[in-house]
């Protein structure tokens, strides 16, 4: 199957989000080849999720030249990114440092549209005075994406605290019952604070798409009432 064949390039114009190249289970070739049909007559930046240092490495040199890399979130960027056009509505909030390359990854998405994201790292609910001194803060923003392993306790700490719309990333970090992220996705999927929106383990991507969206209904002017 040619890339041509794979590639989504009206998705951008459907849905407002493009399609990003998924790089895991793909060959550098595979990916080099997808990325000449993406990034041909397409002004706007490219993601590539899920690389893999050494696959980065292995790519053509003409790909990594043009790439922004970032080795912990495993992601990179081809094109030049539109400049925030306002002050951040989105934080992205981890509760450990264990989180922060799945966070990352919500960033950098958020990067490739222009915008704008606060990033506060190490925040879990094991030390909450640190949450609690930036409660003011985080009440300010429209969108909170949280990010956390383990028991997934923070969800429901900052779901019940904050107004703005909440987006749960279950990580896979953790060990034993933690079963690679399965019981913080249970604790999310499960939270009594209502109207939390949960991603599947590790979706840092899936989080920004999300509060892309969210951010994009609010700004549509509403209809006229006749």
């Amino acid at each position: 199957m040619s890339p041509e064949s794979v590639w989504d390039a009206a998705r951008r114009a459907r849905i407002g989000l493009a399609e990003a190249i998924l790089c895991e289970g793909k060959t550098p070739a595979q990916i080099a080849a997808i990325c000449a049909v993406a990034t041909k007559d397409d002004r706007h930046p490219l993601l590539l999720t899920r690389l893999e240092s050494t696959v980065f490495a292995a790519l053509p040199p003409e790909v990594r030249r043009e790439a922004d890399y970032d080795a912990l979130s495993r992601t990179a960027l081809l094109g030049r990114l539109p400049a925030p056009t306002e002050a951040a509505r989105i934080a992205v909030v981890t509760a450990g440092t264990s989180d922060i390359g799945v966070a990352r990854e919500a960033v950098r998405t958020l990067a490739a549209y222009g915008e704008a994201a606060t990033e506060w790292a190490d925040i879990g609910v094991a030390g909450l005075w640190r949450l609690l001194e930036r409660l003011e803060e985080l009440k300010r923003f429209a969108v909170v994406i949280v990010v956390a392993g383990m028991d997934g306790a923070l969800f429901s700490v900052i779901g019940g605290l904050l107004p703005g719309a909440i987006i749960a990333v279950p990580t896979s970090t953790g060990y034993g019952v933690s079963a690679k992220g399965e019981t913080a996705l249970h604790a999310a999927l499960s939270s009594c604070a209502p109207g939390i929106l949960v991603t599947n383990i590790d979706n840092g991507y899936g989080a920004a798409c999300a509060a892309l969206r969210i951010l994009r209904a609010a700004r549509q002017t509403p209809p006229a009432v006749a």
